[in-house]
């Protein structure tokens, strides 16, 4: 198919991160019933969005607003790691070492 055929949805739509692995996450990375907002939470969701984006990335080496969008969650997820640190060391140290960051 063409340009803006189902092919190119299906390319879109694998970037994004499925319902039920969000909900996966989130409940695997919350500190208490209900939580989508604390910071570990938003992290791990980043950092799945940035896997999903990289592996995209890879396979779509031209699409330079996608990788803008990776080059922002990565600012984010700096971020929202600086604040974690900032404000409870702990909870930084074990949330790098769950999500493997800063090998």
């Amino acid at each position: 198919m063409g340009k803006y055929g189902t092919e190119a949805r299906q390319k879109e739509k694998a970037m994004a991160i499925k319902s039920d692995r969000k909900a996966e996450v989130i409940s695997e990375f919350a500190t208490h019933e209900g939580d989508t907002g604390s910071p570990e939470v938003q992290v791990a969701l980043l950092t799945e969005n940035i896997k999903n984006l990289t592996a995209h990335l890879q396979a779509n080496k031209k699409d330079f607003t996608s990788r803008r969008g990776l080059l922002m969650m990565v600012g984010d997820r700096s971020r929202l790691l600086k604040y974690l640190r900032r404000k409870d060391e702990g909870r930084y140290q074990s949330l790098i070492k769950t999500l493997g960051l800063r090998r």
